[in-house]
């Protein structure tokens, strides 16, 4: 299923791209895989990623008949050059599918109907699971680390090596996908991860929160080894306290909650100083 407002071109009609697409050869895949890490290089208020689509695809053109002498190579360069809108992990989508219907010579006013159709859908689901989800996701972890007595450098590690696995992964199975689907390429943007992905990595970032900040906060004004009985207690129990406070939603009144959990407090408080 298609996000909302976006209409597949390649859906219907006689130039509907082929069923098997021609073979992304590891060369071509990399050329253009690598130069997918910087297609915000030449970012701007003009263009915003146009410049590096162009860029980006630009090996795949050379394909072409001609090549980079002929007439095919520079009308669809600069047709890839233009305008264009994308979160950038997920314009391997476009770079891959975009490159494949050029190769497959489909015609051009096919080809800008299809581009301009892709911007939206790929800024949106690119932003709910990259930046509303799996970054916040990496930092809390970072934090868990740094709770459980890591030292900054390997916070960093962590954080870098577990957030870039998401990272490289994404853009990668992205340039594939488009290269796969062509132009009926919206059948991958209804991917289970990127359509139901960013829910559930905000329900483990609420359990992750749940474990990180009490023991960040513990390390930070100086109290116990992570390890010991009362930090992971507070640990455990705060993700607990969540569910419960998610459970009793609509069902219970605030104040009652609150005074609830302030018997709590001064029960345990009360056990502790005795």
């Amino acid at each position: 299923m298609a996000p909302d407002g976006f209409t597949d071109p390649g859906a219907s009609g006689a130039a509907t791209a082929v069923a098997d697409p021609p073979p992304l050869d590891v060369p071509l895949h990399m050329s253009m895989y690598l130069r997918l890490l910087a297609i915000q290089g030449s970012w701007n208020y003009e263009l915003l990623v146009g410049n590096g689509m162009g860029f980006c695809i630009e090996p795949a053109l050379r394909r072409l008949p001609g090549g980079i002498d002929g007439e095919a190579y520079r009308g669809a360069l600069a047709r890839q050059s233009v305008y264009f809108n994308s979160h950038p992990y997920l314009a391997g989508l476009a770079v891959g599918a975009l490159a494949r219907a050029e190769l497959e010579q489909t015609p051009p006013a096919k080809i800008e109907r299809f581009r301009s159709a892709l911007c939206g859908p790929l800024g949106s689901v690119g932003d709910r699971l990259v930046w509303a989800a799996w970054l916040p996701a990496c930092s809390l972890v970072a934090i868990l680390l740094f709770g459980f007595g890591w030292s900054p450098l390997g916070v960093m590690a962590g954080f870098l090596i577990l957030y870039n696995l998401g990272h490289f992964g994404l853009r990668d199975w992205a340039l594939r996908a488009g290269w796969k689907h062509g132009l009926r390429v919206a059948s991958a943007l209804g991917h289970p991860v990127l359509q139901h992905g960013p829910r559930y990595i905000g329900r483990v970032s609420a359990v992750l929160g749940g474990l990180a900040l009490p023991l960040a906060v513990h390390r930070a004004i100086g109290g116990e080894p992570p390890l010991t009985p009362i930090p992971m207690g507070v640990a455990a129990a705060t993700p607990l306290l969540a569910v419960f406070l998610v459970r009793v939603q609509g069902r219970a009144e605030g104040w009652r909650v609150v005074l609830w959990l302030l018997a709590a407090f001064v029960l345990y408080s009360v056990v502790i100083d005795g």
